[in-house]
């Protein structure tokens, strides 16, 4: 890989950092498909339980590379999207730890995460209608879903900015932090979360993320495609025998 993306292991949480601070971390086709691979490695790896996602240089990421664009280059992976990852996000956690902006794609890709921890200053948003275009790679889709409509509504169809300490007001933000704090708390975060069974945690992942358009007559048949696995597992019998024996679980991931 280039140093487009940098990927560090750190025990079971894998991180991806976005190097392109010349660019503001503008997201090119390159660095599309290298976190694609990484993602691809975070679901494949059973020692792996959940990710972060950051920026270097102290920002975020601005959106797609408009220079990129121009030329005709559209940093979308086949059947993962924009930036290898907003149509088909990781099936185990991922966390944004966002310093800076996170603008239009950038933004997108914020809201393709299960949680978000970014510094109080930071900044968000869709302004895809200042310059002729539409939120197209999830903000559209997913940002009425986290925030109260009237609000994703005024931030759609203006294109401001949105403070981040006026996201974590709506929920949207898990956790503020001072400048330059995302990332260790992020990984404070991560760790908390690694801690426990990494199937489980996949599993959780999907039935909350997937069972949103469920009805309540299919809910609990169609959440056994996913909870029934971890049932049978051997983490769960590692989890009651830990348990019994007053220690910490040793997971396999299997």
């Amino acid at each position: 890989m280039s140093d487009d993306l940098i990927v560090e292991e750190r025990g079971r949480v894998l991180v991806l950092t976005m190097n392109r601070p010349d660019a503001k971390n503008a997201m090119s086709l390159a660095m599309a498909h290298q976190i694609a691979a990484a993602l691809d490695t975070l679901d494949s790896r059973p020692d792996l339980s959940v990710a972060v996602i950051t920026g270097a240089g102290g920002t975020f990421c601005a959106g797609m590379d408009l220079k990129g664009f121009a030329r005709g280059e559209r940093p979308i992976v086949e059947g993962r999207g924009f930036a290898g990852l907003v149509k088909e996000p990781p099936a185990k956690p991922l966390i944004a730890a966002v310093e800076g902006y996170a603008l239009a794609g950038g933004f997108e890709i914020v809201l393709s995460c299960d949680l978000i921890v970014a510094a109080d200053n930071a900044k968000f948003g869709l302004p895809e209608v200042k310059r002729g275009l539409c939120a197209a790679a999830g903000g559209l889709l997913r940002l009425q879903h986290r925030i109260p409509y009237h609000l994703a509504m005024d931030l759609v169809l203006t294109g401001r900015m949105w403070p981040a300490r006026e996201a974590a007001e709506v929920h949207l933000v898990n956790r503020l932090t001072s400048p330059g704090s995302a990332l260790e708390e992020a990984l404070k975060l991560a760790d908390e979360i690694a801690a426990n069974a990494p199937l489980a945690l996949a599993a959780s992942k999907q039935v909350l993320s997937r069972s949103s358009d469920w009805s309540q007559d299919e809910a609990f048949d169609r959440q056994e495609e996913y909870t029934t696995p971890v049932r049978n597992s051997a983490d769960a019998k590692e989890g009651a025998k830990a348990f019994i024996e007053k220690r910490a679980p040793n997971w396999s991931g299997t």
